[in-house]
């Protein structure tokens, strides 16, 4: 028969829970920041084993010694507040939204790249390209702007007012 008190009562102080949560959460955060716009696009499959790694490594400097249903609740029900805490931030104040989210990314101005961008972001013309393409643009001089999004997604604003293709979708979605 389980121990239900110690199944559902904290085994851990709450407050050394919430300040772990706290940490770990702000933590990757900014690593995510530092990573860059273009690592946030479509997960791949070694996105994936990534984001299990990681997850992986924080746990136990996360959870501690815990070992109940509550401090796995109150880890989660942190991160969550903090999330939500950062985005009502960034919205109430404009400025900090500055640090706190990504913006926009200008990679073609006027027909030329943005070397600067793309070393930042770690991308080649190769790259640029290929989405140039998927978007039924051949040559750079027919952009006369494209971003790179805060999602990783890059948009293209033709010149002369065209609206480039829809990038396909992946078979099967």
């Amino acid at each position: 028969m389980p121990d239900w008190n110690t199944l559902f009562a904290p085994s851990v102080p709450l407050l050394e829970l919430f300040l772990r949560g706290t940490v770990t959460f702000l933590l990757l955060m900014a690593m995510v920041r530092v990573a860059g716009q273009r690592e946030a696009g479509g997960l791949g499959i070694t996105d994936v084993f990534l984001v299990v790694l990681v997850g992986q490594a924080v746990a136990p400097g996360l959870v501690g010694k815990s070992s109940s249903i509550a401090d796995g609740v109150l880890l989660a029900a942190t991160v969550v507040c903090w999330s939500l805490a950062l985005d009502a931030a960034a919205y109430r104040w404009p400025r900090l939204a500055r640090v706190i989210k990504s913006r926009p990314r200008p990679l073609i101005e006027d027909g030329r790249l943005s070397r600067k961008v793309m070393r930042r972001e770690m991308m080649t013309e190769g790259e640029i390209m290929t989405q140039l393409r998927l978007h039924g643009i051949e040559d750079v001089s027919q952009v006369r702007r494209a971003y790179l999004e805060p999602n990783g997604m890059i948009s293209i604003l033709r010149r002369g007012g065209g609206e480039p293709d829809e990038p396909p979708r992946p078979a099967g979605l």
